[in-house]
């Protein structure tokens, strides 16, 4: 894989939500194409696989949530377009017409709430396009045909065209033979571009043939076309062993054993982002992908030469990115990412911490226990009765044999009671060691018991390590990392296993909540 490195900054990363990075810190008309593969209303959890190590047969971790709900979210959504307020202006009189009739057609849904989410943070795409960008919306049967109109509603009285349907056709895929309906293998890619009269980038590509083809060579012959001959009189022919793409793109889905897989539910095979960044780029062009989960779209930007923004709001997609790009590009290509939203002093870490915001649940712990671990662990998504326990890391203690290190994270008040639940947790797994993260600073009482439970020996390399470490956030802000040089790295790399999910129809329309 190429090395290229695009010049300092000139890539930037931000953690947080879109719609508020969008409209903070994306100027008008600065993008040359944005792709997104925003979530599809799917009605499911996604979770994002591990290596299959120690007691856990399967370990998973959340990675993104596709449930929607008609909630103080949607409402406020739908009064900033339906009142046109927060931008001047920036909703189309197609686009409010729009949305008030799909409210009265599906009512206060789930469904609708998803469609108030896209249509705001479309708009804002629209906003920060060049008048010469694309957008790409990837999109699947659940709310394609809806989608279609909201977007068209936002580009089409602008002066913007809507140029193709794309089928990414997935025929690898494994299918489910008892479910009655014929098995999809298709997703939908929705083209736009902002303004018909530019000079629109877009390069006609094209695709090797399963096999040569002869095509008869023809001619203008006075103003008509005919057969070509050759001077012995015989018909000529051509060999084809290319032809033009056309909008049904014959591409695998990522399996289990394939190299770019990462464990990340719905990542996207790099072929299919090539063919749209060829299309519609040149070298040197900035592409926005405002949903970037494992960050395909930006590996893919990277390696052509483009500049790039991220934008996603889990810290577990933003660790996986990082972890991407340095195995791909090396540490000078990590420099030269602008990280945004990130905390980098104690003010942003306790705002992170103290965040009111269902949607990053555990966000903090999230990044305190990656950002430590230099993103080798693995985070625990258990509600409630999760003993304590934020995440699990693997050292390596002899051939194939693993100890786990458990990872428990405290925002508020620490105190001494609390070390010693965590001392009984990392007992009773019978875990190497314990890491205890806190916000604030330990007591004396809390030193004290942690230093009581002694040092773990690796019999592998017979290094030295505390039992129970205390590490403040202090600490980590100022560059600490967990020293374990034979930590093993749970998220896959070549041999992942992972699972191909479907995205079921089940929309549903009025219908008591």
């Amino acid at each position: 894989m190429s090395k290229s490195i695009a010049p300092t900054h000139d890539n930037k990363l931000y953690y947080g939500d879109n719609l508020e990075v969008l409209r903070k810190y994306i100027k008008d008309e600065t993008i040359d194409l944005c792709y997104i593969d925003p979530p599809f209303n799917s009605k499911r959890n996604y979770n994002q696989i591990y290596n299959n190590i120690g007691k856990e047969d399967k370990a998973q971790a959340q990675a993104f949530v596709d449930t929607w709900t008609w909630d103080d979210e949607a409402i406020k959504g739908y009064s900033e377009i339906t009142n046109n307020i927060n931008g001047e202006g920036r909703f189309t009189k197609q686009c409010i017409d729009l949305i008030i009739g799909l409210k009265k057609v599906l009512g206060e849904n789930p469904l609708m709430a998803y469609l108030i989410s896209m249509t705001i943070r479309v708009s804002e795409i629209h906003r920060v396009l060049k008048p010469t960008g694309s957008f790409y919306f990837h999109c699947d049967m659940t709310a394609s045909h809806y989608l279609k109109i909201v977007i068209d509603s936002i580009f089409l009285p602008s002066g913007g065209d809507f140029r193709n349907e794309i089928l990414w056709y997935y025929y690898n895929k494994m299918h489910d033979r008892r479910k009655k309906l014929f098995p999809r293998a298709t997703d939908t890619i929705l083209f736009y571009i902002k303004d018909i009269n530019s000079n629109f980038t877009y390069y006609q590509l094209k695709e090797m043939r399963e096999k040569p083809i002869k095509q008869l060579a023809r001619k203008k012959v006075n103003g008509v076309m005919k057969n070509a001959k050759g001077e012995d009189g015989k018909v000529m022919y051509n060999i084809k062993e290319d032809r033009v793409l056309d909008n049904v793109w014959r591409i695998a889905c990522l399996q289990p054993a394939a190299k770019e897989t990462m464990g990340y539910p719905t990542q996207k095979p790099e072929a299919l982002l090539e063919r749209i960044i060829n299309a519609s780029t040149n070298k040197g062009d900035t592409i926005l992908d405002a949903y970037c989960g494992c960050g395909t779209t930006i590996a893919v930007a990277q390696r052509l030469d483009r500049k790039w923004i991220g934008i996603d709001i889990t810290y577990q997609s933003i660790s996986l990115i990082l972890k991407r790009i340095k195995e791909h590009f090396g540490i000078e290509a990590i420099k030269n990412i602008e990280l945004n939203g990130v905390p980098k002093d104690m003010e942003s870490a306790v705002a992170l911490a103290h965040k009111e915001d269902d949607r990053v649940r555990k966000e903090f712990e999230k990044w305190a226990v990656l950002s430590y671990s230099d993103n080798k662990a693995l985070i625990n998504e258990k509600k409630g009765a999760d003993g304590g326990v934020d995440g699990t890391a693997y050292m390596l203690t002899g051939n194939d044999e693993h100890k786990q290190v458990l990872f428990s994270v405290k925002s508020g008040h620490v105190g001494v009671e609390m070390i010693k639940a965590f001392c009984h947790n990392v007992s009773k797994g019978e875990a190497a060691m314990g890491i205890f993260i806190t916000l604030e600073n330990p007591t004396s009482p809390m030193i004290k018991e942690a230093k009581s439970m002694g040092k773990y020996i690796n019999p592998l390399t017979h290094q030295e390590y505390p039992k129970i470490e205390i590490v403040t956030i202090e600490e980590i802000l100022n560059g600490k990392l967990l020293n374990l040089p034979h930590a093993v790295e749970v998220v896959k790399k070549a041999e992942k296993k992972t699972v191909v999910l479907d995205n079921p129809l089940g929309l549903e329309f009025d219908k008591d909540e």
